[in-house]
């Protein structure tokens, strides 16, 4: 590939130090009792890939491969990584000198403040475009597990490993469906190459976007103030990758939920435990939720839940998977919400 002039819009070493700076370190546990999580979170990992490959019939024949037991700087520093390997190629190429440098530099640290909100609360992650290999990254943050398990007081090896069946769920779908990581980074790219609008054209829409969401406060669908602001034109492409993200989303809800108590004893203490927990917890959270579209990520997994949930029971798993069979098989966003629309076309 050529080389491209001017530097990456985000300087994504100062998004980290930001985060790192601003992030608080997690519970204190003691070294003896973290290194024992930690041991049972990465073989947890393994456990909760067989499970859901015998659940969704994905996946068999490839490697089991273990996932990573990170605090949360690692996570930040996985993050920034993967981050910079999806956009920096899509978004456009900051002027070169002093003012490209401060540009970027004034991104970073505001890239940065949303990860440290982010790295308090992630409890996983799963990273198609991590690690040195295809198979991606599957990371669990093991502190904000932890924390999360004693908050909802439920037991700590069925927490953990239902943290792992919703990541190991993730990478199956990127790496048992081989043309979905390709598709997944062209959606990405196309949408981040029409985005370089003056700071005006988004400002005249503003406004109008301010007052939608004041008027739909209620709305099931909305993701939050960045769709408001695409214009028509990146709205059919946000649209393909809230429809793509809201069954993967969707799918591992599923999964994590439908192995049952014979591999998650407390599944329903923690289904209905962890479901209060997502709700925002204060008017400043409530702001910060709204902004950064965790909200609208909430709805995704309710919705996407409730289609897979649908499909599957209507026709089972086998005919669910019909979904990975191409692009043109996904569900479209009106599908999402409509999942006999989607059953009619396809299944």
């Amino acid at each position: 590939m050529p080389p491209v002039e001017g530097q990456g819009p985000i300087d994504w070493g100062i998004a980290a130090a930001t985060a790192q700076r601003f992030m608080g370190a997690g519970p204190a546990i003691p070294r003896e009792e973290a290194g024992e999580a930690v041991r049972r979170m990465r073989e947890q990992t393994v456990e909760a890939e067989r499970h859901v490959r015998d659940l969704t019939g994905l996946g068999h024949g490839l490697p089991v491969l273990p996932g990573d037991v990170v605090d949360r700087v690692g996570w930040v520093r996985a993050a920034t990584a993967g981050l910079a390997a999806l956009t920096d190629h899509a978004l456009p190429r900051s002027s070169p000198g002093l003012r490209g440098s401060v540009l970027a530099r004034t991104a970073g640290v505001q890239a940065g403040m949303v990860l440290a909100y982010l790295g308090g609360r992630v409890l996983g992650q799963y990273d198609p475009f991590g690690g040195d290999g295809p198979d991606g990254r599957l990371l669990v943050v093991a502190p904000n597990v932890v924390a999360t398990q004693r908050a909802l007081r439920v037991p700590a090896d069925d927490f953990a490993l239902w943290v792992c069946l919703h990541e190991s769920t993730h990478r199956l779908q990127f790496t048992a469906v081989p043309w979905l990581r390709d598709y997944f980074a062209a959606q990405v790219g196309e949408l981040l190459s029409i985005m370089d609008e003056s700071t005006a054209k988004v400002l005249t829409r503003l406004a109008d976007a301010l007052k939608a969401a004041r008027n739909d406060k209620d709305n099931k669908d909305s993701v939050g103030l960045l769709e408001l602001l695409q214009s028509p034109e990146q709205r059919v492409v946000l649209d393909r990758l809230i429809a793509l993200s809201t069954l993967l989303e969707g799918h591992a809800e599923h999964v994590m939920d439908a192995v049952g108590p014979s591999v998650v004893p407390s599944v329903g203490t923690i289904r209905a435990r962890f479901s209060v927990r997502r709700g925002p917890r204060g008017n400043v959270d409530r702001l910060l939720r709204a902004l950064l579209g965790v909200d609208a990520k909430v709805r995704q997994y309710a919705q996407g839940s409730a289609f897979v949930d649908h499909v599957v029971g209507a026709v089972g798993m086998e005919r669910f998977n019909t979904v990975w069979t191409s692009p043109e098989t996904l569900p479209t966003r009106a599908e999402i919400g409509d999942p006999v629309l989607w059953l009619d076309r396809v299944a």
